[in-house]
């Protein structure tokens, strides 16, 4: 990990006064933040194992599934920019300790959630809040080390982060499986709780204030207007089950259109009077900024998509418990391990081709998976294994260095703005997937003939969302032969 700004991060500008800690005090604050970025990570892929068991605990539909985990993608990428600006102007250990507690409270109350409609409203407040504490965290490293330990910090960072991918997926199927207090999937946001009031207490006294010194409105306007236009065009999508597509279908999804159009004539507008919007369209004319949007969209709109899709084949399917469904999925993130660091090894000398390979290998993963399900048999879990494990290998490989590859092609000042840019659109990207495979997936279940769906027809929906994901990791593929070749930025 390098000292360049964090995607997360927002536009960075001058910082007003750090306060370095050292010793054990710049190690606990360290602590303290990556329990945050942990708990963030982890509840946007614990989830996904748990899906089955919301669902038949609290009636779901298959949309309603959908929204719990969309909701936390969507809310989370419509926040980080927005919450990286409010740290540099009032305090970056202020906005992690608000986003922190609004995590805790939101996920106490998605643990709480009488239906539905409760829990997805939930799990968008947690997005939010997480979308305010986690741009904080490269801010307060910053603060809490000096130069010549940053490195080793922000190596942490990246432990975390793997970390929690496989704890993600194992920790919810170990809860659900377990039933503590008879609370089900419950306890997944419960165990939140405590961590949160001991980060809140100990960070109270460890974590270093620090601001920018940029007083730079902040563009509220600009945030909404995204965050609008975006959801009127997965509402439509998503609810295509329950609603159909009718004229009103179509009326929203023109209407995010029209939405997104103002969106970027406020931001064009905005840059006109020298103010900083939350999205530049200068930024769209250096093509491989642009190229890179495109290549991001497309790289992660496959993966959360992915996980909801398996992980509902698995549980309702084949009839694995949730715990079962996690061992099946931990070769994935142990493979994404094994290739990571490798990926960033090699990212300034073949940043572009090891995108390209990441994103073929996962495409031939989901191929692979493709080839052992479509007979409607149980594989078994080696075969299972495998074939996810072939899919880290790729993930490991693009997903880590995607960032920097794409912004070796932006000039350094425009870098931060940026990056807080490309990590939002991935959130989105992440959302989207899940709205239109996830859609897919569902309909395809609903259009059995059989009566009450069997592993037959799991089966046959998850081959068809293989097909198309396939598809679209080879279209990425392509679409990144169009990315700069080495992963250093101008």
């Amino acid at each position: 990990m390098t000292d360049s700004p964090s995607p997360r991060e927002g536009t960075r500008t001058a910082e007003a006064s750090p306060t370095l800690t050292a010793g054990a005090g710049a190690t606990t604050a360290l602590l303290v933040v990556l329990f945050g970025s942990f708990m963030d990570l982890l509840d946007a892929t614990i989830v996904t194992v748990a899906a089955p068991a919301i669902a038949q605990d609290l009636d779901a539909g298959d949309a309603q599934i959908q929204w719990t985990i969309a909701a936390y993608t969507l809310a989370l990428g419509a926040g980080l920019i927005t919450g990286g600006r409010l740290g540099d102007q009032y305090g970056r250990k202020r906005l992690f300790m608000i986003g922190l507690a609004g995590f805790m409270v939101t996920s106490a109350l998605c643990a709480l959630a009488v239906d539905p409609g409760m829990l997805i409203g939930m799990r968008a407040g947690q997005g939010l809040t997480a979308g305010i504490m986690v741009p904080q965290v490269f801010g307060i490293i910053r603060a809490s080390f000096a130069p010549g330990e940053r490195a080793k910090a922000f190596g942490a960072y990246g432990a975390v982060q793997g970390l929690a991918s496989v704890a993600g997926p194992l920790l919810g199927g170990l809860l659900i499986d377990a039933n503590l207090f008879d609370l089900g999937w419950r306890t997944i946001f419960w165990i939140n709780v405590p961590v949160s009031i001991l980060a809140l207490i100990i960070g109270a006294k460890v974590l270093p204030e620090s601001r920018s010194a940029s007083t730079a409105r902040l563009d509220l306007t600009g945030a909404l207007l995204a965050a609008m236009g975006i959801l009127l065009l997965l509402l439509p999508i998503i609810q295509t089950e329950p609603w159909g597509w009718t004229w009103a279908g179509y009326a929203l999804l023109a209407a995010g259109i029209i939405v997104l159009a103002i969106f970027l004539a406020h931001e064009r507008r905005l840059t006109g009077r020298g103010n900083e919007p939350v999205f530049d369209p200068a930024l769209l004319r250096i093509r491989a900024f642009a190229v890179g949007l495109s290549a991001s969209v497309l790289f992660f709109g496959g993966i959360g998509s992915y996980f909801l899709t398996l992980s509902v084949y698995l549980q309702n399917g084949t009839g694995r418990t949730a715990w079962e469904t996690g061992l099946v999925i931990l070769p994935y993130a142990l493979g994404s391990i094994i290739t990571s660091g490798l990926g960033v090894a090699l990212a300034d000398k073949a940043g572009r081709t090891l995108l390209i390979i990441g994103s073929l290998t996962i495409a031939a993963s989901q191929l692979v998976l493709w080839s052992i399900v479509k007979d409607g048999n149980d594989p078994g879990y080696w075969l299972l294994a495998l074939a996810l494990f072939i899919g880290g290998l790729g993930l490991g490989l693009a997903a880590p260095i995607l960032v920097n590859v794409v912004l070796t092609g932006v000039p350094g000042r425009n870098a931060g703005a940026a990056g807080g840019v490309l990590s939002t659109v991935n959130q989105i990207g992440g959302a989207v997937g899940i709205a239109v495979l996830g859609t897919i997936f569902f309909t395809s279940i609903t259009d059995s003939a059989t009566g009450a769906p069997g592993l037959a027809d799991y089966s046959h929906a998850l081959s068809i969302v293989l097909i198309v994901s396939a598809a679209l990791y080879l279209i990425t593929a392509l679409v990144m032969l169009a990315l700069p070749k080495p992963a250093h930025a101008k």
